[in-house]
């Protein structure tokens, strides 16, 4: 998969093959292309180049086997709704658009925000809810959607130590129900500690694979190290590719 804007590579050449029942994290420096790489491949950014499937399918035939918890700074949180009604949300491919929630959908919403410790808030609405509060909202629609995979942007950034507690544990809790989650993280010290694989990337990938296996320092360096060389191939080949096609 490649991406660009305006011509501009953005991913170039992505090959990935991601395990199932694993936590996975996608680790590279800002600019690198993590969160345009879980776009594109929930066909919210387009893709200049390639394909993704999901269990052989694309992304439109098995969405709600998809979850997402986007960057918490993409979401307007003036939005005059409750913490359920957020959570509920989740549930829309269950109950249908524009169908009332029923009780049993709420009784489930219910018990997605008490798994992340949110019950006591659920009638809160969300722009009067911490940082760390409103990321445990969005893990709770995420569970609420019972999906099979999980797409998560930084769901720790900017969050409390409890907070970062609780989403390692519903972590935890989904891959022992045999889900994948991908995760963009930016916290180094705690990737071996957090997941079991990981995807290096600068705009390509570098190295993925198990922890243990290619979170080496030298494959940190080569992530870290040569984004000036990487912007310039990668620009100089799709100029080669088509000058003016994207």
């Amino acid at each position: 998969m490649t991406v660009a804007y305006h011509h501009k590579p953005v991913l170039w050449d992505v090959d990935y093959d991601a395990p199932a029942n694993a936590l996975v994290a996608i680790v590279g420096p800002n600019g690198a292309g993590k969160s345009t790489l879980i776009k594109a491949c929930l066909d919210l950014v387009p893709r200049a180049s390639g394909l993704v499937e999901f269990w052989g399918s694309p992304y439109r035939r098995v969405r709600g086997r998809v979850g997402y918890v986007p960057q918490r700074e993409s979401v307007d949180w003036d939005f005059p709704v409750s913490a359920l009604d957020v959570v509920c949300m989740g549930r829309y491919h269950k109950i249908g658009w524009c169908r009332p929630v029923s009780r049993a959908h709420k009784r489930a919403g219910m018990e997605c925000l008490a798994r992340v410790g949110m019950l006591p808030l659920a009638d809160r609405q969300i722009s009067q809810l911490s940082g760390g509060q409103q990321q445990r909202v969005f893990l709770a629609r995420a569970l609420a959607q019972e999906a099979d995979l999980y797409f998560m942007d930084e769901p720790f950034a900017g969050v409390d130590a409890a907070t970062e507690r609780a989403i390692v544990e519903v972590l935890r809790e989904l891959k022992r129900g045999g889900k994948t989650v991908i995760c963009v993280h930016h916290d180094l010290q705690t990737v071996a500690e957090y997941f079991d694989h990981v995807m290096l990337i600068n705009m390509r990938v570098v190295a993925a694979g198990p922890v243990g296996e290619v979170f080496t320092r030298e494959n940190l360096h080569k992530t870290y190290g040569g984004r000036l060389t990487l912007l310039a191939e990668a620009a100089e080949a799709v100029a080669r590719a088509g000058g003016g096609g994207g």
